[in-house]
């Protein structure tokens, strides 16, 4: 099950695109929490902290106990973080109150463990077609990371979504018949082995003409 983790947060009266900067220039991160049946707030988390959490995290839909100060605790889902698109930092987070009794939407990384019996003695390629699953679930029950054991999967073979054995209380979301892993054929210069062995042989001989030409000059 996903870590709970803590964090500390302060409200932010001031909003706008200059205050947003002065909050960025003092070495916090503007915020919003909403859900759980109550009005959206502005807050702001220190940068440091934050970027801790998350390079600790799994993934970015990390479970919080946010302490709000004057306000107490409140158990929330980080629902998104924005990024600069050159230099990565973090601009901005959503939080998203839950509540324990309430079933809550999140997507959760997926990887593989083992080595696929097609790659290990094929020369295939396992090909990963999903990074993430979206599933439903209690908060005390999101996960933090599902793992797929590949190592039975063939050349040909495939796990779908709804092959993904999910930890109990968990439902996947997503549409059953989407592929997650696949074992492809090994490739020769980009492309299957069974193309390059079905290509025909293209052998460059000069004609006789061009032969003959040649030895009069």
């Amino acid at each position: 099950m996903a870590k709970q983790v803590k964090l500390s947060a302060r409200p932010r009266s001031l909003a706008g695109r200059n205050a947003v900067k002065q909050v960025r220039a003092s070495g916090a991160v503007p915020a919003v929490i909403y859900g759980a049946h109550e009005k959206p707030s502005n807050l702001e988390v220190d940068r440091r902290a934050i970027e801790t959490l998350l390079a600790h995290a799994a993934g970015e839909h990390v479970l919080v106990d946010l302490e709000i100060a004057g306000a107490g605790n409140k158990l929330t889902l980080i629902q998104e973080v924005q990024h600069h698109p050159v230099r990565g930092d973090i601009l901005h987070i959503d939080f998203h109150a839950v509540s324990v009794n309430e079933t809550i939407t999140s997507e959760v990384p997926i990887e593989p463990t083992g080595e696929a019996v097609g790659v290990k003695t094929g020369g295939g390629l396992l090909q990963q077609q999903v990074r993430a699953l979206e599933i439903e679930c209690l908060p005390q029950n999101l996960p933090e990371l599902i793992t797929v054991d590949v190592s039975g999967l063939n050349i040909g073979d495939s796990i779908h979504v709804k092959d993904v054995v999910l930890p109990s209380g968990v439902t996947a979301v997503a549409d059953g018949d989407i592929t997650v892993f696949l074992v492809s054929e090994p490739t020769v210069a980009g492309e299957t082995a069974a193309e390059a062995a079905a290509a025909p042989e293209v052998i460059n001989e000069k004609k006789p003409e061009a032969a003959e030409g040649a030895d009069k000059k």
